[in-house]
């Protein structure tokens, strides 16, 4: 029997899921790292501590299996998107890996905001105009670390470095080349008049191929090490936005892709380009006919971790002592109170926000707040402002890509009955859910087919899928909701205009980023 591993670079942990080529998984793993945050903006990870993470969780899932690891075919990748490391000439990194959640060019992003040219990068590659972009990173390497950006011999991502660690062959696919900002999304090549901006050459940037391309043969140290053969494939894959939407079989225009994981995403394909007269949404080629439209956004699960942490301590700990799991505690209690909790709202920009607002120094905050409300209020306005900040992105989705003809949704959120429940009513929409829970590590596994010969097209991944559960919207809910969402919207436009103003004070306090 043949194998293949379908790997996700996250950005806390990388996930492995070892298949065989039916798409039955026989082993999993999932081994974390830490994300530096040492100073105000920071979001930095170690690449070889991602690497060695890769290394450990493609070793584990072999051992753990029982399988005859020689028969293990194929290694295919999904990875974060928008990452940058500095190499030198011998392939040595000179930074840690600068993550998407990195803020520190907020300064060049709000100075090409001001003076259009952040307008002509977006129409030339997709990037929305925010510091999570490599593009905007290498601005401020440039101007704020010379030092780096002149021993620079190369520019690349995190997954490209990891598969250069495993193969020698420094290479990037379409779809993270297209998250860079470096890449023009009509030619679907380096951009020479944005490399000509940065004052970067092609020669630094590693050559471009497509997702299916596979790369024969790894170093056979880490074959040892792993206990596969040194002549397996490794498969480029794709984003993790990109395979997260395959993974789910939303491959048409208008069936939208909802994750709310650590982070959250509103993605759909479409057939060309597609231009967002207001640079609300990213616009990244990943195959031939496929360009992927759609809004990351930063407030996802983590928002929910932060109100499990920061309000329910003494929860936490009674869940333990019953042996429960924290969180659906913390879902029961949020079930006691009505949708709309009552008239108060949240914010959930604890960390700035990406799309809707594509604001670095957005932040979190309560609204409508009075005597009356309880915890039990503020849990669920935190679940629903999650939601609510996601419907807002979808918006700007559908008013360039029409109605959506179906909702598909993953990720830890909708695992939950409260938060499935809020999404469908909050869109009016039915919402499904796929079994098929590691979307990204399945759509990796499925390139590998592709690239393999053993599938045609995207269309086959809907075999591998599996069932699909729905969940209809519930019209006791349909009043609340319509009332609030636009007070919700208002409120973050008249908020906007004071966000710079409460961040510069809070960078006044290095003690918040303290760990």
């Amino acid at each position: 029997m043949k194998y293949i591993i379908g790997i996700d670079i996250g950005t806390t942990s990388t996930k492995a899921l070892l298949y065989d080529l039916d798409g039955k998984i026989y082993a999993k793993a999932n081994k974390g790292y830490r994300l530096h945050q040492d100073q105000p903006d920071m979001a930095e990870e170690n690449p070889n501590d991602i690497f060695n993470a890769t290394l450990s969780a493609i070793q584990e899932v072999v051992s753990c299996s029982n399988v005859d690891g020689q028969q293990v075919i194929a290694i295919s990748w999904s990875a974060q998107q928008h990452s940058l490391i500095a190499l030198d000439s011998d392939y040595h990194p000179l930074t840690n890996s600068i993550t998407w959640a990195d803020n520190r060019a907020e300064k060049y992003v709000r100075r090409y905001r001001e003076n259009g040219m952040g307008m002509k990068v977006y129409q030339r590659t997709g990037l929305p105009i925010h510091p999570m972009g490599p593009f905007y990173k290498l601005l401020w390497l440039k101007n704020d670390h010379p030092e780096v950006f002149e021993k620079a011999a190369f520019w690349v991502g995190i997954k490209e470095y990891v598969i250069w660690r495993y193969t020698n062959v420094l290479a990037e696919e379409t779809s993270m080349a297209a998250a860079t900002g470096l890449l023009n999304m009509h030619s679907v090549d380096w951009d020479p008049e944005i490399l000509k901006l940065l004052g970067i050459k092609r020669s630094q940037l590693p050559e471009l191929v497509e997702p299916t391309h596979s790369i024969v043969g790894i170093r056979s140290e880490y074959a040892k090490v792993i206990g596969i053969s040194d002549n397996v494939r490794m498969v480029m894959g794709a984003t993790d936005g990109a395979l997260s939407t395959i993974g789910v079989g939303a491959l048409e225009t208008g069936v939208l892709a909802i994750n709310i994981g650590t982070s959250a995403a509103v993605r759909s394909f479409v057939e060309h380009p597609l231009i967002d007269p207001k640079a609300r949404l990213y616009c990244y080629p990943v195959m031939q006919g496929k360009y992927l439209v759609g809004g990351p956004i930063n407030s996802g699960g983590i928002v929910f971790n932060w109100a499990h942490d920061a309000l329910f301590g003494a929860e936490h700990e009674t869940a333990k002592l019953l042996k429960r799991d924290s969180y659906n505690v913390l879902t029961e209690i949020a079930q006691t109170v009505p949708a709309g909790s009552a008239g108060l709202l949240f914010h959930p920009y604890l960390g700035g926000e990406r799309a809707p607002l594509w604001d670095a120094n957005a932040r979190g905050s309560f609204f409508g707040l009075n005597r009356n409300h309880t915890r039990a209020h503020m849990i669920r306005a935190v679940l629903e402002g999650i939601v609510f900040n996601l419907y807002m992105t979808t918006l700007a989705l559908t008013e360039v890509t029409g109605d959506p003809k179906a909702i598909l949704a993953a990720g830890g959120f909708v695992q939950s009955s409260l938060g499935r429940q809020i999404m469908a009513d909050v869109y009016e929409h039915e919402v499904t859910i796929p079994d098929s829970y590691e979307s990204g590590c399945l759509a990796a596994m499925y390139l590998a087919k592709m690239s393999l010969g053993l599938e045609s097209d995207l269309d086959g991944i809907h075999k591998y899928i599996g069932k699909e559960r729905h969940y209809q919207p519930n019209e006791a809910n349909f009043a609340a909701y319509r009332k609030l969402i636009p007070i919700f919207i208002r409120l973050s436009r008249e908020l906007s205009k004071e966000y710079e103003s409460i961040a510069d004070f809070q960078r006044q306090f290095p003690q918040l980023y303290e760990k």
